[in-house]
């Protein structure tokens, strides 16, 4: 029975994928609101944020053109990842000005939306799959958050 229900459940799913042109859109409005989310939490103008708002949207456009044009198999997000630390170690020539500008920016103000956004994104399969799997799947998941938290504790506590 078991088989059937998650049989279902994998036929029903969907997978949507954006195109380019709908992915720099969504970028764009995602920048917007990180945008206001950044001046909220910090107080700095979004006008004065914009560059580097801009330089982030640059370096994800990059990596999305890359996902795109080359492909060996590498997820866009290693993509973006790459490009970003290229630009910003302290050997590349414009990391001093690329840092300068993100200093504009807070990460936890912009992660913010971006956390929420995805707690709401959680899917029906997903919430059947947690109801399926039956309160020990909650009560593993406190104690994997708490050992985490603990540990992280201890470590900054010894170190710092």
């Amino acid at each position: 029975m078991n088989a059937n229900i998650e049989n279902s459940i994998e036929a029903k799913v969907e997978e949507v994928h954006l195109s380019f042109r709908e992915s720099l859109v969504v970028l764009a409005v995602v920048s917007i609101v990180c945008l206001a989310s950044n001046w909220a939490g910090t107080g700095i103008n979004p006008i004065k944020a914009l560059p580097a708002m801009l330089i982030i949207y640059g370096m994800i456009f990059v990596g999305l053109l890359l996902t795109k044009y080359v492909r060996i198999g590498f997820p866009a997000v290693a993509w973006v990842s790459l490009i970003s630390v290229l630009l910003t170690i302290p050997v590349s020539p414009v990391s001093a000005a690329i840092l300068s500008e993100l200093k504009n920016l807070n990460f936890l103000s912009i992660v913010t939306p971006v956390l929420a956004y995805a707690a709401m994104a959680i899917t029906k399969m997903e919430v059947d799959l947690f109801k399926r799997s039956g309160f020990k799947i909650a009560v593993i998941s406190i104690l994997v958050f708490t050992g985490t938290y603990v540990g992280s504790a201890l470590v900054a506590n010894a170190l710092l």
